[in-house]
């Protein structure tokens, strides 16, 4: 596996890239969720190129952008193992080389709602560096965990209006054996308080189970009150939503919908989702 750290490397190492090319873009800190999308792209592509880079512009201040795990030696083992072929890992002076990009994608609606609403700045950053290593790396196609869902909806959104000529590979979320879905920020949480976050995934999985008896208008609001009855959790949101345009549904809705959540335990915000049927 290359490991690559300048745009002349990644330049170089992508002229000489025959056939598809799947691109993985994390934050490091990897676990089984993150190698889950290696694999994934791996099946669609003949080379797989992953991203490490803890992106200053979508993390407002207060955030944990100082204090997010970084361990890129261990991040490039497990690639190593997992059959990735080059591992791109910028700095933020070599992302943004003028120091602040002052030409922005604007993420439209969906971006003000869930967690645009709670961090208002975020995606805007997020489509900015994804829509650079889209351009830099050049993929066909690009793998991204469902964990994420308002990420997804919005950068699939933005490869639709903008043209860019490549496919999204949505990927399942990776839980734990008890259910809590992975996350680098999980290494946050006390032994107490990753017991507490179990809740978030069995609440969601209680409402899942029961969609079809609450339906649309009521199952976002039995969902929160079962969490606010937990001490320790502190709920941020609690919606159903349109898997395509992540809309609120409201009022009668059948069909596929996400449950999705938000949540600190102790100081720690962890976000969840499971796919429900009304």
């Amino acid at each position: 596996m290359e490991l690559l750290k300048t745009r002349e490397e990644l330049a170089t190492w992508r002229k000489g890239i025959q056939g598809k090319l799947g691109l993985v873009m994390t934050m490091g800190a990897l676990h089984e969720g993150h190698l889950d999308l290696v694999r994934a792209a791996k099946a669609q592509a003949d080379t797989v190129l992953v991203t490490v880079f803890v992106n200053p512009t979508q993390f407002a201040p207060g955030e944990d952008y100082d204090t997010y795990p970084r361990d890129l030696a261990g991040d490039a083992a497990k690639l190593q193992e997992v059959g990735a072929d080059a591992l791109f890992a910028p700095t933020p002076e070599v992302m943004y080389p003028s120091g602040e990009a002052l030409v922005r994608f604007d993420p439209g609606h969906a971006a003000t709602i869930l967690e645009g609403k709670t961090r208002p700045t975020h995606f805007a950053g997020v489509l900015l560096v994804v829509g650079k290593m889209f351009h830099l790396t050049r993929p066909d196609v690009a793998a991204f965990g469902k964990k994420d869902a308002q990420q997804l909806a919005i950068i699939s959104q933005m490869v639709t209006d903008l043209d860019f000529p490549l496919t999204i590979l949505p990927v399942e979320i990776r839980r734990e054996p008890d259910g809590l879905a992975l996350s680098s920020r999980n290494r946050y949480l006390s032994p107490q308080e990753r017991d507490t976050a179990l809740n978030l995934s069995q609440a969601l999985q209680w409402g899942r189970e029961n969609a079809s008896r609450l339906g649309a208008s009521d199952l976002a609001a039995k969902v929160r009150e079962r969490l606010t009855a937990v001490p320790g959790i502190d709920v941020d949101y609690v919606a159903l939503v349109n898997p395509t345009g992540f809309v609120p549904i409201t009022g009668e809705f059948h069909g596929a919908a996400i449950l999705a959540l938000a949540a600190k335990v102790g100081s720690t915000r962890l976000i969840d989702n499971m796919d429900v049927q009304l």
